[in-house]
């Protein structure tokens, strides 16, 4: 019974000190965004990419829009 609509929250991140990237394996193929200190090169894992969709979601959660760097 759907009364409700889930409410989808808009998270920030630090946009001076760091930039969106997904982390991919190249054994697996296995894919997680998160996000990349530009001063360190650590990176913050977010979230898991198993589908189109799931990219779909980080990029609306986050309001990142364009292309996100894939990083090997």
């Amino acid at each position: 019974m759907g009364l409700f609509k889930k409410n989808i929250v808009t998270k920030t991140y630090d946009k001076e000190n760091k930039k969106p990237v997904i982390k991919a394996s190249i054994c697996n193929g296995e894919q997680v965004a998160g996000f990349k200190n530009i001063h360190t090169g650590k990176i913050d894992e977010v979230m898991l990419i198993k589908n189109h969709a799931d990219l779909d979601a980080f990029k609306k959660m986050y309001g990142i829009d364009g292309a996100i760097e894939k990083e090997y």
